[in-house]
């Protein structure tokens, strides 16, 4: 199928210094807007906090919920709309807190179980029955384990957990329950920052709005997510690398740097977009980015290609014609793939929710970036870089010489 007639050829190259400058504003106001304004916006992933999702049962106020949020102890709490035709009144409730149990509660908890750190605990309130060999506490709070040398009263252990003020057992007909009865293992479930958000909702709104569970809860350590933050930028930064090399190595060292920016801008677009439109920031954002880079460098290599067939069969073009020679034959191809690509993840922006929509969008808007750097990025970058460092001679490198004739035989046609 060709969308542009066969044989045409279109001066891509006249209008390129239009579209750089377009590409370096782009880029700037990426730039611009993670490091000072208005700064990216992290999910949990990221930032650390638990995230609540909930499904209430009537209609609620964005506003609304903040406020409830707010009075049951919680600061500067996330309100985020969920969009899901099934259920309008769907919300992310995203608090900074993760641990139900700070260290004070924690020393309190150890105590009242007869395990204290230093000393031994008294004999009339600590009988051998009740004190554990080993205390450890989950990193979301929501979860104690204690080893003994007896099999352990588990109703004693309830109420001795039950006594410290502000920590609450999770309902359940087996909490604590032995998990091991031949190490003496028990394990107590406790309420975490998702079950306090949401049963201080049910006594602010009412349990008539407020469901008996959330649709889900997560939550993700401060220094978790730090480490996932800096393990998703080493990602890209890698897979950047290695396509410069691969790009070096298939071609020549004039494509590689080409190759390279027309990643950056692509990944540097498609991060400025989430952060203008304040969206969240996660690790499907992040997966979304790399699969852009892949789907990017499959683009502008088939550019390549055709740019380096072209220099050998014409051998007198400069390299700015012998550009757009290849570009013009390779976009029926481009537009063909490009615009397939795009009609399927336009399904998924229109019709999908949360996180399957960022992720549409994250895609559709690099698709659009990286179809427009392979020919107005990468292949103006390469003649720059020729022209600058190799005196133009892109076509010349490929010229073979004529075979020198013969001494002797011009002799003989003389004579």
């Amino acid at each position: 199928m060709e969308l542009f007639k066969h044989g045409k050829v279109y001066d891509f190259m006249s209008v390129r210094t239009y579209w750089i400058a377009f590409s370096l504003l782009a880029v700037v106001a990426s730039f611009f807007a993670v490091l000072v304004w208005p700064k990216p916006t992290y999910g949990t992933d990221f930032k650390g906090g638990t995230e609540v999702e909930v499904a209430f049962t009537k209609p609620i106020e964005a506003g609304q919920l903040r406020e409830a949020v707010q009075k049951i102890g919680f600061a500067s709490p996330d309100i985020v709309s969920v969009t899901d035709p099934t259920n309008k009144n769907r919300f992310l409730i995203r608090v900074q807190e993760t641990s139900s149990l700070d260290e004070t509660k924690q020393a309190a908890i150890r105590d009242a179980m007869c395990y204290p750190a230093v000393g031994e605990p008294p004999a009339d309130r600590c009988p051998a029955a009740l004190r554990p060999t080993e205390v450890k506490f989950s990193p979301g709070g929501d979860k104690l384990t204690a080893r003994y040398e007896h099999e352990p009263d588990l109703a004693a252990v309830a109420n001795q957990v039950r006594s410290i003020p502000g920590v609450e057992l999770r309902t359940g007909v087996q909490n604590p329950q032995l998990v091991s009865p031949r190490d003496h293992k028990i394990e107590v479930q406790l309420k975490s920052k998702g079950d306090q958000v949401m049963d201080g909702l049910r006594s602010t709104l009412g349990a008539d709005v407020v469901p008996e569970n959330p649709l889900r809860v997560e939550w993700v350590g401060p220094k978790a997510g730090k480490q996932l933050r800096d393990a998703a930028v080493k990602s890209v930064a890698i897979a950047i690398v290695f396509i410069m090399a691969y790009v070096a190595f298939r071609f020549d060292l004039r494509f590689a740097p080409g190759g390279v920016v027309a990643l950056v801008h692509d990944s540097m677009v498609v991060i400025g977009v989430f952060v203008l439109f304040k969206k969240e920031i996660t690790l499907s954002t992040i997966a979304a980015v790399l699969t852009i880079v892949g789907y990017s460098i499959n683009d502008t290599v088939v550019v390549y290609d055709r740019i380096r067939e072209n220099l050998g069969k014409h051998r007198g073009k400069s390299f700015a014609q012998i550009i757009n020679l290849s570009v013009s034959e390779t976009l029926s191809r481009t537009v063909l793939t490009s615009g397939a690509t795009l009609l399927s993840i336009l399904a998924f922006f229109v019709w999908g929710t949360g996180v399957i929509k960022d992720f549409a969008l994250a895609l559709l808007v690099g698709i659009v970036a990286g179809t427009y750097s392979s020919i107005y990025v990468a292949a103006p970058l390469t003649e720059w870089i020729d022209r600058k460092f190799f005196g133009g001679g892109g076509t010349t490198a490929h010229r073979k010489q004529a075979p020198a004739r013969p001494a002797g035989k011009k002799a003989a046609a003389v004579v």
